[in-house]
């Protein structure tokens, strides 16, 4: 008897939206699933976006953070980025950096000075992750990820390959540390190559298409840009490659507790939401020196 596939909830085209003077952006993330998502919280595709050459590189100036974690997975071009808790480094194709933003601080993502020189193709995804309560003040913190060091598994039909990013998948550990279960993975499937996901029934499960077009599920399309929700009545997931495509999986224990958020904050209550406020407008989150 053949086992039966998770159900397909709904596929979300995004919505466009200008981040800083740097990202132009497709965002399907948040929206009207964005409980059956958790601990997801947003999704932001930026390009492929062709760069201009100029000494005055472009992207996001400084803005706050606290409560959550941004996750950037870098597939074209470079960035460069800092923050008030010390941290500061580059990223460029393959390379991923998580962030806990934990009880605040500053951060600015730009393009990368010698990219933005002699310009090129950016593209990435920037992911914001919700993190338990008990972990909303935790100390900011950075994990760089460089493509050498995230592992991947083969696809059984095809030459495709999926990069374990967090969590563990087909018996291989991501390099991530994260807050709650959650698997993050990036599957790379040439044309006429498919897998069977295997992931825990009881997560939420989301994928993104990157780029391609693909089948779910034997009978589901999508295509380039879109986001696809799924249910929790089974654990596989079919997806068979019409062209060359990449897939972001979104698979996590969903945090269950209230949600408060405003703008770049990600608390559990409005009475936090106000301090973190208060905290960012009383200079509390740090300053940069220039």
């Amino acid at each position: 008897m053949t086992k039966p596939f998770r159900r397909i909830f709904q596929v979300i085209d995004g919505a466009k939206k200008l981040v800083g003077d740097g990202f132009d952006v497709c965002s399907p993330m948040p929206g009207s699933r964005i409980r059956q998502l958790s601990p997801f919280l947003l999704l932001d595709h930026t390009g492929p976006t062709p760069v201009q050459p100029t000494d005055t590189p472009l992207g996001a100036h400084p803005h706050p953070h606290r409560g959550f974690e941004t996750v950037t997975v870098v597939y074209q071009g470079y960035l460069a980025h800092r923050d008030t808790a010390g941290h500061h480094g580059h990223l460029g194709p393959g390379d991923v950096q998580w962030m806990t933003a934990g009880a605040g601080l500053l951060h600015e993502e730009m393009h990368e000075r010698e990219f933005a020189r002699r310009g090129g193709t950016l593209e990435l995804i920037q992911l914001w992750v919700n993190v338990p309560a008990k972990d909303k003040l935790a100390p900011p913190n950075y994990q760089e990820l460089p493509a050498a060091v995230i592992p991947s598994v083969a696809v059984a039909s095809g030459p495709g390959r999926i990069r374990v990013i967090a969590g563990e998948y087909q018996g291989v550990q991501g390099p991530a540390h994260t807050f709650s279960p959650l698997t993050l993975l990036d599957a790379h499937l040439p044309e006429g190559s498919s897998t069977t996901l295997h992931l825990p029934a009881d997560y939420n499960v989301g994928l993104y298409v990157v780029k391609g077009d693909v089948l779910l599920n034997e009978h589901r399309p999508a295509h380039t840009k879109q986001l696809v929700v799924f249910g929790w009545d089974a654990p596989d997931i079919r997806i068979s490659a019409a062209e060359d495509s990449i897939v972001l999986v979104l698979a996590g224990a969903p945090i269950v507790e209230p949600l408060a958020t405003y703008g770049p904050f990600v608390m559990n209550t409005n009475e936090e939401l106000m301090q973190a406020i208060a905290d960012y407008e009383g200079g509390r989150l740090g300053s940069f020196d220039d």
